[in-house]
């Protein structure tokens, strides 16, 4: 175990990508060991034999297409108009537009490229600073991987062999209480006087056409979850589904969407697909690694411990995700921590959908936490403003976010319920 980490480390600091990284420290643990070389290759497609994987390329490529099917413009123009002229009304424009827009992105880094690119400079327009435009964006784009349908869950939900759709299910409330809490620090800062009062250019007239687009955008995620709760079709026919709603809404009703742009969204979702495998094939080896090194023994102890505080290990775990994030992305950090985590949990009575919830929320909190935050530099790039700047208005956020997951911790309905209304108790 010492050796992979060992590896893994001197891999990553030397700036090899994460999935190569992992990939060759796996490797050379298995060299180390003994083990043949040829085990790599046969773990690296059990890795990626997966029904449910098949989803994944499906809701990429969606959310390429609703992107550049003008969706974002219609969106924020409709998040405008729910709040209202008051004071920060942007701000909460801004995060409402995010929490509709993770139903169609699933990512954080999407919504950071989509909505940042307009609310940083637009909110710096009408009297806000960058650095609070920023850290908005940046704070209500964490909601992306967590509202479904998400690309996270699915390769999350294929490594940990559990239920796509109950995973969506519980991420809903969570989603929606991490708006919330950006809303309640907008609210704050509002009533200190720091934030001006929204100024909105809609006309009367404009209002029935922005809540029917709306509508029609906000449908999609709605009806891949109704209808897999139905029993219509199944996540992964649900992917497909979307892929022809998209392109639908996109090409013959926003008439936003041309070939060259849907050509565009192909060649991007082909890239971001192939990494996201080759990503799960790679930490397929490192948790054989584990195995062989008896990852099962400091489970045990682990147990041992903790067998009668679960609420205390949950807050240990927490602790130890938002460490993690700060040197790993979320992506490899959750595909990596799963197969780990979830036995033991399972052993102590942990709900799979409660601990899955605490686990994505705070490792993806590592996406806005320096140093390795992507989501930090797309928005400092886009704001041309330094990381100190953005920090200095983004820590508020980022505090009451983890407040919420602390809520998680200590309620597990939060998590548990809508699944468990799913199958009935």
């Amino acid at each position: 175990m010492m050796a992979v980490a060992l590896a893994l480390v001197v891999l990553l600091v030397a700036g090899l990508p994460i999935s190569y990284s992992f990939a060759l420290a796996g490797s050379f643990a298995l060299w180390y060991t003994g083990e043949q070389q040829l085990s790599v290759i046969g773990r690296m497609f059990s890795g990626l034999d997966s029904f449910v994987l098949m989803a994944a390329p499906f809701y990429v490529f969606a959310g390429e297409l609703m992107n550049r099917g003008g969706i974002s413009e219609r969106l924020i123009m409709l998040a405008r108009v729910l709040v209202g002229r008051i004071r920060g009304g942007t701000a909460y424009a801004n995060i409402v537009a995010s929490v509709m827009f993770s139903g169609i992105s699933g990512t954080a880094v999407a919504d950071i490229a989509a909505l940042g690119n307009i609310f940083i400079n637009g909110m710096h327009k009408e009297g806000y600073t960058k650095s609070f435009a920023a850290a908005v964006c940046v704070a209500s784009a964490v909601i992306g991987p967590i509202i479904p349908p998400s690309v996270i869950m699915v390769l999350y939900a294929a490594v940990a062999d559990i239920s796509v759709l109950r995973l969506f299910l519980a991420g809903i409330v969570p989603g929606l209480l991490l708006g919330v809490s950006c809303a309640v620090i907008v609210y704050w800062r509002g009533r200190k006087g720091d934030l001006p009062v929204a100024t909105i250019t809609i006309t009367r007239a404009e209002i029935p056409k922005l809540v029917r687009d709306g509508f029609l955008v906000l449908s999609l995620p709605a009806f891949i979850v109704l209808g897999t709760l139905s029993g219509a079709f199944t996540p992964t026919e649900a992917g497909g589904i979307a892929v022809v709603y998209a392109a639908f809404l996109g090409t013959f009703v926003f008439r936003h969407l041309d070939f060259a742009g849907f050509m565009h969204a192909a060649r991007s979702s082909a890239r971001l697909t192939a990494g996201l495998f080759l990503l799960i094939a790679a930490v397929e080896v490192v948790n054989y690694v584990l195995i062989l090194a008896g990852i099962a023994e400091g489970t045990g102890a682990v147990l041992a411990v903790f067998k009668e505080h679960p609420k205390t290990f949950l807050l240990v775990c927490v602790f130890a995700f938002l460490v993690i994030g700060l040197a790993l992305d979320s992506g490899p950090a959750l595909l990596l921590l799963a197969p780990v985590m979830l036995p033991i949990t399972r052993s102590m009575g942990i709900d799979d959908m409660h601990f899955s919830m605490v686990m994505i929320v705070s490792v993806t909190l590592g996406l806005i936490s320096p140093p390795v935050g992507i989501v930090l530099f797309v928005a400092c790039k886009i704001g041309n403003i330094t990381m100190r700047a953005l920090w200095s208005d983004l820590a508020l956020f980022f505090y009451a976010e983890i407040a919420v997951i602390v809520l998680l911790v200590y309620f597990p309905i939060l998590s548990t319920g809508l699944p468990s209304l799913m199958r009935g108790g």
